[in-house]
């Protein structure tokens, strides 16, 4: 009886122990090579990120040197010959991980169409969670590797756009200088990109100087947001990367943070005279959501030619979207599936 408690007691002290938290430094944000090699990666740093002591994460960082072969499970188009690469952050919150389920499988199963375009999908949060919440974080760590947690609280506007752009630069460059994508979109959680679309888009656009969505007016919004007057909406837009590594060194951004987070990624632009390769996607690339709602401006009816449709609030919403765009398309027949009217 005595040696059974022992057990026990040494089973539980075992189970006690918390997994680390990863947190990604690389391109390809893949996980660390085995445990030997960690002090000489730690060594070789040169970006960190803090945590307050009580933040129930241990951060792990890594470099070019230590990678395993286990990519992400939205490292959608890992092609080693790429001329158009592409990184997509999906700003969302630690309780959604219902949401970034389906999340994963609409863009995993997105078609390979892309000729030699990477792109790679990322989730985005800033690092306050509660106890529940950083369990099943570290669940979808564990199993998926596409997450990137910011040293900040969880805010709508008061500065979470900003600390995302200007943390990319160290967090995505290796070693080198090389430079590890050509474009960085920040994109909402009940946004619905199609990737083909936004590759073919971008394909023979300026890789400097750009600034796509769907642009609205500051006038409207009775906003002053530069001299430019316009600013893209927030649920999707698109910039060069020249213009992220601005964001990450600009005192102009630094110092505007606070405020209505697509306005003032605009105003900070229109401010320095740059993005002047603009580009507006509305209303037949980007567009909100119309479903059963009355006619409304920015509201549209799905068409083929969408890079991104927004306010897909519901499972209705995105399924009938995911349907519109065949995105079961290529479904194995069998004939249970077909019997039960999976398949025609």
């Amino acid at each position: 009886m005595h040696e059974s408690q022992q057990t026990r007691q040494k089973a539980k002290s075992e189970g006690d122990q918390k997994p680390n938290m990863y947190f990604f430094h690389k391109n390809n944000l893949s996980f660390a090579k085995p445990v030997l090699l960690l002090p000489f990666c730690l060594l070789t740093l040169s970006y960190f990120f803090f945590f307050s002591d009580n933040s129930g994460f241990q951060p792990l960082f890594t470099d070019s040197s230590c990678t395993t072969t286990k990519n992400s499970a939205l490292d959608l188009f890992p092609l080693q010959d790429t001329n158009l690469r592409i990184f997509i952050g999906i700003l969302t919150v630690p309780r959604l991980h219902e949401l970034r389920h389906l999340l994963r499988l609409v863009y995993s199963s997105q078609t390979r169409s892309l000729g030699t375009a990477k792109v790679d999908v990322r989730f985005v949060f800033c690092h306050s969670m509660n106890e529940e919440q950083k369990i099943f974080l570290k669940l979808e760590i564990k199993q998926y590797n596409d997450i990137i947690i910011l040293d900040c609280f969880e805010n709508l506007n008061d500065g979470k756009t900003y600390t995302y752009l200007s943390s990319l630069p160290s967090m995505l460059r290796g070693a080198g200088d090389d430079q590890p994508y050509d474009y960085v979109v920040k994109a909402d959680d009940d946004a619905y990109f199609r990737l083909d679309n936004l590759a073919k888009l971008l394909r023979d656009k300026p890789r400097q100087d750009l600034y796509y969505g769907m642009e609205l007016g500051c006038k409207g919004a009775q906003i002053a947001c530069g001299v430019n007057n316009t600013f893209m909406a927030g649920f999707g837009y698109v910039l060069s990367w020249d213009l992220v590594e601005w964001i990450a060194e600009s005192e102009i951004a630094r110092n505007n943070k606070v405020g209505a987070e697509d306005v003032m990624v605009g105003k900070w632009l229109n401010t320095a005279n740059k993005g002047k390769n603009r580009y507006n996607g509305f209303p037949n690339q980007l567009y909100d959501y119309k479903g059963d709602s009355p006619d409304g401006y920015f509201w549209r009816e799905l068409v083929p030619d969408t890079v991104a449709v927004h306010k897909l609030k519901e499972n209705s919403h995105w399924a009938r979207t995911l349907d519109y765009f065949n995105a079961t398309h290529g479904l194995r027949h069998s004939k249970p599936l077909q019997a039960m009217g999976f398949i025609d």
